[in-house]
């Protein structure tokens, strides 16, 4: 069963509370025992010191009497001081259970000892001296004690009234640290409705994080940071099943009117070859989309590159630009390859192909006849780049970022002499071979000069002596 926080700092308040009330009544315990022994002690040696002057005087066993009469009158109806005096001499000798105190009591001059008398449920703490002989008294031992109930009383009675102001605090404690986390955690209750309110439909409110404490703050504001995310990913989720609902429908309406025209009648068997020639194009465009879309689908699972081999990256760009010659010369078009030329990384060719044709075919697509498109290979700290550049309209910064999310373009920026025939997933593809790679990509448009380029990671590229 889960537990609140409140009810979480309640006993945590509860249990501080308890603690700290557990050290401090220890400590007042222990303080007053050894002020009451301390007290005790300092009782008996004052009345041990009045006797012991008293009885030095006295050397005789007419004399005696005196004495004895003395400590009957000191001693209480109820027992709970008691004097002794042991001698060899029985005339010199006072006090009940001599016997047993002789036993008893063997301790030096001054030095206490707690002594369990017949009959009694406490300890007699006691003080003794020795008394030199006078007269013809022989040398007597002085033995004074006092019952230790009336001081355990107290020290029991101070802990039971410890125990209960201690268990009574703690109460108030935990009431008041239940209305304390309750009034703390207001603004988080606060947050929590704010946070159930919001829909899909009101993904651009924020929480209001300007009110909320300094904790809380950054939480709301990491919070409003996850709605940003999530509402541009939403958008593009929007955008992304508009753009694929656009991009199968023009196929689509392509197969379905052309069919209906070819069986609006009867028609020769080369006419049926030519509509059956415009339908296969069509359903290629779609079998293309559909892959593209499964591969993209398979690298935001977070797919990397397999097969990796080391391999010369001028090599593989020279492979690749050997498909598109056919398309150079009808253009007049060349591809220039610059750069670290001797440059080699862990690559997977047909995914390292894959990406630098459609970065190729952009630039192809995107220049005028006889344009000159560079490949420049650069190694850099973040890995091998690989960058494909084309004369061409300028491209605004606000669309930079862009560029490479699906279905993203710029016609306006982007119109060349040639017709655009993508389906607007090629730089997407690119992004996702650079990241199975562990690279990046990378888009740029200056003096008249537009440049889309990927790397590898740092960790996979290597390079030759």
């Amino acid at each position: 069963m889960r537990r609140s926080i409140t009810t979480r700092l309640v006993l945590m308040f509860a249990a501080a509370a308890l603690a700290t009330f557990a050290l401090i009544g220890a400590a007042l315990q222990g303080v007053l025992a050894r002020e009451l022994e301390r007290h005790q002690h300092d009782e008996l040696a004052t009345t041990l010191k009045g006797l012991q002057y008293w009885i030095q005087t006295i050397g005789t066993p007419e004399r005696w009497t005196r004495v004895q009469a003395r400590m009957d009158a000191l001693t209480p109806e109820d027992g709970s001081l008691r004097f002794w005096v042991l001698s060899d001499d029985p005339r010199f000798q006072y006090g009940k259970g001599l016997a047993e105190i002789d036993g008893l009591v063997r301790e030096a001059d001054g030095h206490g000892s707690n002594v369990m008398l017949p009959g009694q449920d406490r300890p007699f703490r006691t003080l003794s001296v020795r008394i030199p002989p006078f007269e013809s008294r022989p040398a007597v031992r002085l033995v004074v004690g006092r019952n230790s109930e009336p001081y355990a009383r107290t020290r029991e009675t101070f802990l039971t009234a410890l125990v209960a102001l201690g268990l009574g605090a703690m109460l108030v404690v935990a009431f008041a640290g239940y209305w304390i986390a309750r009034v703390g955690l207001r603004p988080l209750q606060q947050l929590s409705q704010e946070a159930q309110a919001l829909r899909p439909k009101t993904l651009s409110q924020r929480l209001q994080a300007e009110a909320l404490p300094v904790e809380l703050s950054a939480l709301a504001e990491a919070f409003n940071g996850a709605l940003a995310r999530l509402e541009q990913a939403y958008a593009q989720l929007e955008a992304f099943n508009a753009d694929v609902a656009h991009e199968l429908r023009t196929p689509l309406a392509n197969l379905i009117g052309g069919t209906q025209v070819a069986l609006s009648r009867p028609r020769a068997a080369p006419e049926l070859q030519e509509v059956l020639a415009s339908n296969l194009e069509d359903l290629e465009r779609l079998r293309s989309i559909v892959n593209d879309m499964l591969f993209l689908a398979r690298a935001d699972r977070g797919e990397v590159a397999t097969g990796l081999m080391l391999t010369p990256v001028a090599e593989e760009v020279r492979k690749t630009i050997e498909f598109f010659e056919f398309v150079l010369d009808e253009t007049g078009g060349q591809v220039r390859v610059e750069g670290d030329l001797t440059a080699q990384a862990q690559l997977e060719r047909a995914l390292f192909r894959r990406a630098l044709s459609n970065l190729l075919q952009n630039a192809i697509e995107h220049s005028g006849p006889g344009t000159v498109v560079t490949v420049t290979l650069r190694e850099e700290a973040d890995g091998t780049w690989i960058r494909v550049s084309n004369p061409g309209a300028p491209i605004g910064d606000d669309h930079l970022p862009h560029l490479f999310d699906r279905f993203y373009r710029v016609d306006e920026a982007r119109r060349g002499q040639g017709e655009h025939h993508g389906h607007g997933l090629g730089l997407a593809i690119v992004k996702a071979v650079a990241a199975m790679h562990g690279g990046r990509v990378g888009a740029a448009s200056a003096d008249g000069i537009n440049t889309f380029g990927f790397s590898v990671s740092a960790g996979m590229a290597t390079r030759e002596d």
